[in-house]
């Protein structure tokens, strides 16, 4: 035979069961709350770039698109972006062909081999490279990266230079083109990909590790049938985080490229632009009109980071089978 509980035990029960309640209601709220904050923050965002960038474009006197001049406060104002595109998406790359493999590297050393004495103040200075102003990495470019360049363009012009990609026909010219710049994006954005791509790593479930080995893998193959695939959806994520970092990085590219509005296939010789660098030098000295132009570039330049991050996205949701949720 049970007796019930005393009177008070369910009451303290009720009220503990109720304050629950409350609580997840209140994160609830608060939770969907911030996404939509953040939905909102966005459409403004894109709203004002619009409605800036309706203005200068219906007094363009040149194709958006395909110009290459940039005179937006002219009498008859001329401005395009093929030449800002096109730069910033070759430096962008080169600094992510450059950085994913040396930072999936790197952090697969801190993760997997490294003893621990050496992995932990290892892992403690590639954070640190991400604490590095922008500023520091521009002038250390200027000063430090760009004088040293010429030995290398230059073996890269004659061994290289049959595809044309890294043909040279500006010898002796002081090396501030995109290659340099996309150099420079590497070493900035590599802190970011070893350290999310490191984390991750290590959420790889142990079992699977032993798994492997208990099979006779080597350690190698037990990283590259374990690890890798599980850690594939984080690397991407890594590696969209750090292309959305060389996209926009404004002042260390200002500071190393020699900008002007020559469109040149050729990597190697100065020259070119992207948004955020023409963007920073340009406001200042641009007349009202001419700043609605720049907002105009900066509305191309947020819906291709939007598009990076879409695709990204779309990426790793046809490898859920990879993800950590899935172990």
């Amino acid at each position: 035979m049970t007796t019930a509980p005393p009177a008070a035990s369910r009451g303290r029960a009720l009220r503990s069961r109720s304050d629950s309640r409350l609580g997840d209601s209140i994160f609830f709220n608060l939770s969907r709350g911030s996404g939509i904050l953040l939905l909102v923050i966005m459409a403004a965002i894109a709203g004002f770039l619009a409605y800036r960038s309706g203005i200068a474009l219906s007094k363009n006197e040149g194709n958006f698109l395909t110009t290459f001049e940039w005179n937006p406060d002219a009498p008859e104002p001329v401005f395009g972006i093929a030449v800002l595109t096109f730069g910033t998406i070759v430096s962008a790359l080169i600094a992510m062909v450059i950085a994913v493999p040396v930072a999936v590297g790197i952090a697969l050393f801190i993760s997997h081999y490294a003893p621990r004495r050496i992995a932990q103040p290892f892992a403690y200075l590639v954070d640190l490279l991400a604490a590095v102003p922008s500023i520091v990495y521009g002038l250390w470019g200027v000063l430090f990266l760009v004088p040293h360049m010429d030995g290398l363009t230059a073996w890269m012009d004659q061994y290289l230079g049959w595809t044309f990609v890294f043909d040279q026909t500006q010898a002796g010219v002081t090396p501030r083109n995109l290659f340099t710049v996309g150099i420079l994006l590497a070493i900035m954005v590599l802190p970011i990909i070893t350290a999310v791509s490191r984390e991750v790593f290590r959420q790889v479930p142990r079992m699977h590790e032993e798994a492997a080995l208990a099979l006779g893998a080597t350690r190698w193959e037990m990283v590259r049938t374990a690890v890798l695939p599980f850690g594939r959806p984080g690397i991407i994520s890594a590696s969209m985080l750090g292309l959305g970092r060389a996209l926009g990085e404004t002042i260390a590219v200002a500071i190393v490229l020699s900008a002007n509005s020559i469109l040149s296939l050729h990597v190697l010789d100065p020259g070119g632009g992207t948004f955020a660098q023409n963007i920073a030098l340009k406001f200042n000295e641009a007349q009202p009109f001419g700043r609605d132009a720049l907002m105009a570039s900066g509305l191309v330049l947020f819906v291709i980071t939007l598009l990076v991050n879409g695709a990204a996205r779309l990426i790793i949701a046809r490898r859920k089978e990879y993800s950590g949720a899935n172990a």
